[in-house]
């Protein structure tokens, strides 16, 4: 009886899926398997947003393809320089790679986990203290100008009297003395009210001996401010650099306790840096945020940001002339 029963089952089952097969052919219809995701879909430059329990901390991913088949690429987190990543695990969407730790403490290595999903990807991140965060990111916008700009008028951002303008991240230590703005010690960075997309930028600075600063463009992109020897190798995280991705052709730095001068100018993503009047990064394009990014928000303006958390720095003009 319960044998009949089967055969009779298998039968309809049978019946049925030869009446789907002529039913999708009377339709013109092709059943075609669904199509897995292709490493291709990850190659390019994300922006990202890590929740660290409910702070946006901003990171950002490049994913190249080294020869026919390895990806490698270049990770941003939130401090620290652009990091290679020796090889991307990339299998049907699912991905993962894992870095040292640069400035952090603890010794096991990040792990950062994700998938493709669509035109975004998330996923989660381990830190090498153990702790584990979602992340989602976005393609990073291109940034191109199909025209020269026009320039508006000029504007002090800072007025020689006060911190008018500007606001500190965290407990203030930025004072006004004798018409410099000075941070005597490490303590909070000071970002200016007013957001920019393409500007020039001067800037007047000092530092001490052994003293570390920098200039945020659009508060994603730090020019670095250290005390270089004029005749150390150049470096991208060493004076003038644009932090862990471009070197400038040489370290023009006038030395500690003397004022200098930086002159920027941000159209899209390419960056000329001139130092002391002399040109050392000419028209260069930044790929992503750099550490210590505000957000990773690349496509939107963004404040002009000085950091005072690496040590005493003085400025005494800081003069912007944005794109109309």
């Amino acid at each position: 009886m319960h044998k009949n029963l089967f055969v009779l089952g298998m039968s309809c089952l049978l019946m049925l899926g030869s009446a789907e097969s002529v039913l999708a052919s009377k339709k013109n219809i092709t059943v075609s398997p669904q199509a897995e995701a292709n490493p291709k879909d990850l190659i390019g430059r994300w922006d990202i947003t890590i929740d660290e329990n409910g702070k946006s901390a901003p990171s950002w991913l490049e994913v190249k393809l080294s020869g026919l088949k390895t990806l490698v690429g270049y990770f941003v987190g939130s401090s620290g320089s652009a990091r290679p990543v020796a090889k991307v695990n990339f299998d049907n969407g699912k991905f993962s790679f894992t870095i040292p730790p640069q400035w952090e403490d603890g010794g096991q290595d990040f792990v950062i986990e994700g998938e493709v999903i669509g035109d975004a990807i998330q996923g989660t991140i381990t830190t090498n203290e153990g702790k584990k965060y979602n992340w989602k990111g976005v393609k990073a916008p291109y940034l191109k100008r199909t025209a020269a700009p026009v320039w508006g008028k000029t504007i002090n951002l800072f007025n020689g009297k006060d911190l008018t303008g500007w606001k500190a991240m965290g407990q203030n230590q930025w004072i006004v003395k004798d018409g410099v703005l000075t941070s005597p010690r490490s303590g909070a960075n000071l970002i200016s009210d007013q957001k920019f997309t393409d500007f020039k930028l001067h800037v007047e600075f000092r530092y001490q001996k052994g003293s570390n600063s920098g200039v945020y463009l659009r508060g994603r992109h730090e020019v670095q401010i250290e005390d270089s020897p004029k005749e150390q190798h150049p470096s991208s995280v060493l004076f003038s650099g644009i932090y862990g991705f471009l070197t400038p052709s040489e370290i023009n730095a006038l030395g500690p306790n003397t004022w200098q001068t930086f002159d920027i100018t941000l159209i899209g993503r390419m960056v000329t840096v001139v130092v002391n009047g002399k040109t050392v990064i000419t028209n260069q394009e930044i790929p992503g945020i750099t550490g210590g990014a505000l957000d990773s928000n690349e496509g939107e303006p963004g404040p002009i940001y000085i950091q005072g958390d690496h040590g005493p720095i003085e400025f005494k003009k800081i003069v912007i002339t944005p794109a109309k």
